[in-house]
């Protein structure tokens, strides 16, 4: 299976958010997945190659131009796909997984995020985005979309796109990972 990673490119972030994606990432790597993700040398997208990359898992990144230039590629990725922009970069990264995970981030994680669920209430395609809620990162976001959809402007329930997994022992017993 492949597992597009969304996630953080910042260093300065609670240290815990870093052991997690450690965690994840060995599990993936053992389990047989390969991830996909942005291909950058910093932040969670550094820490998810490398623990992925160390535990013998496949890495590959789809790299937008700007960091090809700036060498921010990691060092970690087995596969480098060129793309773009980050646009292209969220198109490949769709096509090229099978579920997507969404760890702690900003704006960007934001719009791959509702990018990719968005696509899918209007079907063009069936993929998941699964937020993994480490220490209770994502609960404003929850909280935000359970009270979009009391108002009424989110048609039908969220989490058929959006799923939730507070831990990894969590994530492992979704239905897609059997």
């Amino acid at each position: 299976m492949k597992i597009a990673i969304f996630c953080s490119a910042n260093e300065n972030i609670d240290p815990d958010f870093f052991t997690l994606t450690e965690e994840l990432g060995r599990w993936i790597a053992e389990n047989g997945h390969a991830i996909v993700f942005g291909g950058a040398n910093f932040g969670l997208m550094e820490c998810i190659a490398k623990s992925v990359f160390e535990a013998g898992g496949n890495t590959i990144g789809i790299v937008p131009s700007i960091l090809l230039k700036g060498e921010s590629v990691s060092d970690y990725t087995r596969v480098v796909i060129p793309c773009d922009n980050l646009s292209d970069r969220k198109d490949l990264m769709l096509a090229k997984s099978d579920v997507i995970i969404a760890l702690p981030g900003g704006i960007g994680t934001l719009d791959e995020i509702f990018t990719i669920a968005a696509a899918a209430t209007i079907g063009y395609h069936n993929k998941r985005v699964i937020l993994y809620n480490m220490k209770g990162f994502w609960n404003s976001l929850i909280a935000m979309m359970d009270d979009l959809s009391a108002k009424g402007v989110i048609r039908g329930n969220w989490q058929e796109y959006i799923s939730i997994a507070n831990s990894l022992d969590e994530m492992k017993r979704d239905p897609i990972f059997r």
